[in-house]
């Protein structure tokens, strides 16, 4: 409980930059609020702002949010049989089945720690998550663009320490350097988004090849 805590806490307090970040592109307090609630993964909430707000259009930040947060639906697979819930629970359980609290419930040392690693991760990070955006989206405008504060910087870096310690084999850092050189070749001539759906066709083709 410590540790899930510590990473709630941690994980968390990213909602402020969400919250600054989401009245910066256009959104209304509410909406940036309903997006925290309802979608509630990070990643996939900043790719949609962040589309937005450089002008691209709605349906394509969503698509790049579900591709983004398409990752759940994996971790929801390994979970089903870990934590065994049913009914209500694994309708509350499916809330908040995000990077975080999937890492607190795998290796446990059995069902029952799975479980409390897993809710009171998910709990505690929706909940200060929330708190944040609406804080961050009410102080938005006091704070003027997010971005001038890196704030913008701190959830990739984020991301970046939580793939990192994937990168293990010569494989998995040949498509993580393919990923970024795709990416980087295509954001000063395709429209914002495309190129993390670019990105991310680069590991889908690594894994085909991988298989064959």
């Amino acid at each position: 409980m410590r540790d899930s805590l510590a990473v709630g806490i941690a994980t968390g307090a990213y909602g402020i930059s969400f919250g600054a970040i989401g009245v910066a592109t256009g959104l209304s307090v509410l909406q940036t609020c309903t997006l925290s609630v309802l979608v509630f993964t990070g990643a996939s909430q900043f790719a949609f702002v962040g589309v937005v707000g450089a002008g691209g259009a709605p349906l394509a930040g969503a698509a790049t949010a579900l591709l983004l947060g398409s990752r759940n639906t994996l971790y929801g697979l390994r979970l089903t049989s870990l934590l065994n819930l049913r009914g209500a629970r694994r309708l509350a359980g499916a809330q908040v089945v995000i990077d975080e609290s999937t890492a607190m419930a795998v290796n446990r040392q059995d069902e029952s720690h799975a479980r409390l690693g897993f809710f009171t991760t998910g709990l505690a990070v929706f909940v200060l998550w929330n708190l944040a955006t609406l804080a961050g989206a009410l102080g938005g405008q006091a704070l003027g663009d997010p971005r001038d504060l890196g704030f913008d910087a701190a959830v990739a870096a984020a991301f970046l320490a939580l793939l990192w310690p994937q990168l293990t084999t010569r494989r998995s850092r040949v498509t993580a350097l393919g990923a970024v050189g795709v990416a980087v070749l295509l954001v000063p001539v395709v429209p914002a988004g495309v190129p993390v759906l670019a990105a991310a066709g680069v590991a889908v083709v690594a894994g085909t090849l991988g298989r064959r």
